[in-house]
């Protein structure tokens, strides 16, 4: 949905006042037992559970479910490439610090171990008894080396030896040959042999790596061109291995693949260059230590236990798979063209005041501007950065980068307003996790077109989203900006729910101007009249309105908390949303992932609701709500989850929204909607479980996605319910 004002004249400042907190505790007035947290990691187990869930959905259209199967696997990845990674780190460093929950490192791997072997038991039960008999029966087939017709292994033979073969080097296992090098989640295939003559004596193990460049699911053909028939690439190499090894036995082939520690070891202040460093670093990667042997099951015990002691790993951090390597890979089924197997498509529309880029200034002047992705387009978002690229008045462009596209036209307009004699000023993260690579790429190109471009806060990561544009109107210079919730990134902005605000409020853009200084600059300590900016003032100012709400709850009045993230960790500020609830404050919570605060327990949370939406979208964005007795409501947005390290690690701004019309819609639409779904949502209870919420008797279901989809298309047929622009 679309929100602006309706002012169409420059509106006077509007005032809303915020309650004089800035001496109130931060610190809880009671601290809780250790029981009244949940365990981080385990909390975010159960999030991959919910996504699972969707896989699981027979609601959903089919291969939106295979979609959702493949993103299980993929965050699953990097759960063990960095916070398994980190715990086994923690292990072997003897070091003993429990986690918010009191439980130290090695009880944490434990628990962590028995839970995703459920969650990979179930993901691959979904896949054999429910996916794949009911793509078959849509004509989509994926098949085994065992089921292939004769005609169909002639083809794959062929395949093999024209495509496969040639780009295979198969590695032998013996004193002369050394165990390989293996590439972070790399395929493998390992296969055993011995010689015919003599099979007591010859026992042979050899690994075949496969490069990147082969597909992994590959179309049988050619016999009946229409169908879709698929083999996974492991199933080619299985059947096919033999030729490798003339005048050998194949005596079984499996394949496996390892999952490296991939966190980024950087001392900011020790590196001269920390664009090169960052580029070492990267090539270093693909030797972290291994942190999890991931192989078919039913592989020879003498070859499970080769792979083990040469990895380093003990058995807990094995998962033997009842199914084929690596589910990510059957995201290229979702390609395949069959919309009656999709999600409906939904086009982001562009309806908003700023739908004619040639007017965007003139528009900011006049009013405020909210929108919201990816019901809204991002267009809008792109034309401000583009325009003024090529406005003569623009003299100055000044703009955060975190995560951006491929062919990114932000980028592109940033190089072109360089090149038109602009001042541009980039401030380029370059350590966004498993962006790294794309954004030194961005980084070399900035500069190369003379963009300043810098890094930020040493030991600090520059997350937050902003864009400040300086045009000189009459005998001054005029502020714009734009402040988000997510990256500036087109392709994700389709697929996540964001909030993009736009203004020209001198108030607002002197705070952003200021912190744009701070970050190209020096500003130790820079204060912000407007904005709340980590590391600077947001966890106090955060804390400080949460322990505002639980004093006037203590007072008998009016007394709530909304607020809508990806994931709720840190320690003190759960401390004191406890202390809230204790006093009566009313509290909502829409989290969609990690959530270490334990709602509805007697005497400690039992104010407290907390829901997970987890549907087509991937809900992003983050909304804060205090009822401020006595005044008007605060309501911010911005770049920062609850995490201590989005406080304190991380470079975050949530802004205010002071329009009137945009407060109404935030209240009345974002956090209702959210509140009210009983399709998507999922409530948290005290035991840990995410049960469904259900409509209440007599009422129809429910889904905040559907409705804001709903309300975007009819905007653009132009009747809207939603009349705020």
């Amino acid at each position: 949905m679309c929100a602006s004002s309706r002012k169409r004249r420059p509106p006077p400042v509007e005032r809303v006042t915020e309650p004089d907190v800035r001496t109130a505790p931060v610190e809880p007035f009671v601290r809780p037992a250790k029981a009244a947290y949940f365990n981080r990691e385990l909390s975010w187990l159960a999030f991959n559970r919910r996504v699972l869930e969707q896989a699981e959905n027979p609601n959903h259209p089919l291969l939106e479910r295979v979609r959702f199967l493949a993103i299980v696997s993929s965050n699953l990845d990097e759960f063990f490439e960095i916070r398994v990674a980190g715990l086994i780190q923690q292990v072997e460093s003897g070091l003993t610090e429990a986690s918010i929950d009191g439980q130290a490192p090695r009880e944490q791997l434990r628990r962590i171990h028995s839970v995703v072997a459920s969650l990979v038991e179930d993901q691959y039960r979904c896949w054999r008894e429910s996916l794949m008999p009911a793509l078959a029966s849509e004509g989509i087939e994926v098949k085994s080396a065992k089921s292939l017709t004769p005609e169909e292994r002639v083809w794959v033979q062929t395949y093999f030896r024209e495509q496969v073969m040639p780009v295979l080097t198969p590695l032998g296992l013996d004193q002369s040959h050394p165990f390989p090098q293996l590439g972070n989640k790399t395929l493998n295939v390992v296969v055993s042999l011995d010689h015919p003559d003599t099979p007591e004596v010859d026992h042979m193990v050899a690994i075949l790596p496969v490069p990147r460049i082969l597909p992994r699911l590959v179309r049988l053909g050619p016999a009946n061109a229409s169908a879709e028939r698929y083999l996974f690439l492991t199933e080619i190499i299985k059947l096919c291995a033999g030729e490798f090894f003339p005048g050998y036995r194949l005596h079984g082939a499996w394949a496996f693949r390892v999952t490296r520690n991939s966190d980024l070891y950087i001392d900011e202040e020790e590196a001269e260059n920390l664009l090169k460093k960052i580029e070492e670093e990267l090539r270093n990667l693909r030797r972290g230590s291994a942190v999890r042997l991931e192989i078919e099951e039913g592989v020879e015990d003498p070859i499970f236990n080769t792979l083990c002691d040469h990895l380093g790993l003990s058995h807990e951090y094995v998962f033997r798979l009842a199914g084929p390597l690596n589910l990510l890979r059957l995201n290229s089924l979702t390609e395949i063209d069959r919309p009656d197997l999709k999600f409906p498509p939904f086009v982001p529309v562009n309806v908003s005041p700023l739908q004619r880029p040639e007017r965007v200034f003139e528009t900011l002047r006049a009013q405020d501007v909210l929108l919201h992705h990816p019901y809204d387009s991002f267009q809008p978002v792109v034309d401000f950065i583009e325009q003024a690229a090529h406005d003569p008045a623009v003299f100055a462009i000044k703009q955060t980068l975190y995560r951006t596209s491929g062919d990114s036209p932000i980028v592109r307009a940033l190089i072109e307003a360089s090149r038109n004699g602009k001042q541009v000023t980039a401030l380029v993260e370059l350590k966004a996790r498993f962006d790294e690579a794309n954004n030194i790429q961005w980084a070399r190109q900035l500069e190369d077109a003379g963009v300043h471009v810098v890094y930020g806060l040493v030991g600090h990561k520059t997350h937050c989203k902003c864009s400040l544009v300086v045009r000189h109107e009459g005998d001054a210079m005029r502020r714009y900006v734009h402040l988000g919730t997510g990256n500036y990134n087109p392709r994700t902005a389709r697929l996540y729910t964001d909030l993009s605000f736009f203004t020209s409020r001198p108030e607002i853009t002197a705070d952003v101007a200021h912190l744009f200084n701070s970050l190209t600059g020096f500003g130790r300590a820079p204060e912000f009249q407007h904005l709340l900016v980590a590391p600077f003032n947001l966890h106090q100012r955060i804390n400080q309105l949460i322990a505002h709400e639980a004093a006037n709850g203590a007072a008998g009045r009016p007394a709530r908390i909304v607020a809508q993230m990806n994931s709720l960790v840190d320690k003190t500020t759960i401390d004191n949303l406890y202390e809230a609830s204790r006093h009566g404050v009313q509290i909502d919570l829409i989290v969609r992932g990690i959530c270490c605060l334990v709602p509805g327990v007697r005497g400690l949370s039992e104010h407290i609701r907390v829901r997970s939406i987890v549907g087509r979208f991937l809900e992003h964005t983050r909304a804060f709500y205090f009822e401020n007795a006595g005044g008007e409501p605060l309501i911010y947005a911005g770049s920062a989850d609850w995490m201590s390290r989005n406080f304190f690690r991380r470079v975050e701004v949530l802004f205010p929204i002071q329009d009137q019309a945009l407060r109404r819609w935030v209240q009345d639409e974002l956090f209702a909607a959210a509140l009210r779904d009983t399709v998507q949502a999922r409530q948290l209870h005290p035991h840990g479980g995410y049960l469904p919420v259900h409509a209440a008797k007599g009422t129809e279901p429910f889904s905040a996605q559907s409705y804001f989809m709903a309300s975007a298309a009819a905007r653009a047929r132009g009747a809207g319910a939603l009349q705020t622009t």
